[in-house]
């Protein structure tokens, strides 16, 4: 725990960082974030602490669960230039998203074919997509949308990883 009287005021548990002055020569070696090399994978349902931005900017792949509790599950996304998340409907959970690159048309709606709610969003916005809303997100920018998703409860099994979108088709 934090020591005022210890110039290097860092507690690790697993591969949680708790202070994120790092300094390198204290040895926290089980911690992705300390060491630049992020490892994007589900740390769920232990505690956790990561820089979000640069997670999901480094994230490649269409979907990867990067943190599954019981009540809530973290996702990291990244859309490329003209593809779209796919219409689709929550009816049992709340969804929240956030943009950290890119932009992109964000349209939700009632009923799958009325999609009347249509915002362009982009880098630092947030989405919140109550249960039972059909939703759709399409890339219009020139570079990958880069964005996390948090459900409420979890949406997909522990340790999720879509690679591209057909293979996240392929599942559904």
């Amino acid at each position: 725990m934090y020591d005022p009287a210890n110039q290097y005021p860092y507690h690790c548990w697993g591969h949680v960082l708790y202070h994120f002055d790092c300094c390198p020569d204290y040895p926290c070696q089980n911690n992705p974030y300390l060491w630049g090399n992020i490892q994007l994978k589900d740390y769920g349902p232990e505690p956790f602490v990561i820089n979000i931005n640069e997670a999901t900017k480094l994230n490649t792949n269409f979907r990867t669960a990067l943190w599954t509790g019981c009540h809530l599950q973290l996702t990291l996304m990244s859309i490329n230039v003209g593809e779209d998340i796919g219409l689709e409907i929550h009816p049992h959970l709340d969804q929240f998203l956030r943009i950290e690159q890119g932009q992109g048309l964000m349209m939700m709606g009632t009923q799958r074919d009325r999609l009347d709610f249509q915002r362009h969003v982009k880098d630092d916005d947030a989405i919140i997509i109550p249960a039972g809303t059909w939703h759709n997100l399409i890339n219009t920018g020139q570079i990958p949308l880069k964005l996390y998703s948090i459900y409420a409860p979890p949406q997909h099994p522990r340790g999720t990883v879509h690679v591209t979108k057909p293979e996240e088709d392929h599942d559904h």
